[in-house]
């Protein structure tokens, strides 16, 4: 798997409660998405990045960080199968447009693994 970006994904109970926060005293000015459930906040020069996740909308767990691996996340889930992790969430095509599938790496943390169009 070569990742192209990995992402903190934080739990809040109210996006637009904790946007005040991120935005106007962290200063992650850029609203790069959202979708009500999740939204993406950044610094202006790209180098600092968070989500904020109310709860995933399509799977039945939340994820505590999500990593990009461009075109091979067909691979990636591939591998996960081969070495026994549990996947938590199959790999799906989402109706919002990415490939993703979540797995559970053996500490217990559930991981977002994800191909965007333009990773």
């Amino acid at each position: 798997m070569q990742p192209t970006r990995v992402i903190a994904n934080l739990s809040v109970p109210d996006i637009g409660e904790a946007r005040d926060f991120y935005v106007d005293y962290l200063g992650l000015s850029v609203e790069g998405l959202n979708m009500g459930w999740v939204a993406r906040f950044q610094s202006p020069d790209g180098q600092a990045v968070v989500q904020l996740v109310t709860r995933d909308a399509t799977a039945p767990h939340d994820s505590v960080i999500s990593v990009a691996v461009g075109d091979g996340v067909e691979e990636a889930y591939e591998e996960a199968k081969r070495r026994g992790f549990e996947i938590v969430h199959p790999l799906t095509t989402e109706p919002w447009g990415l490939r993703r599938f979540l797995v559970r790496a053996p500490d217990g943390n559930v991981i977002n693994i994800v191909s965007h169009k333009n990773d």
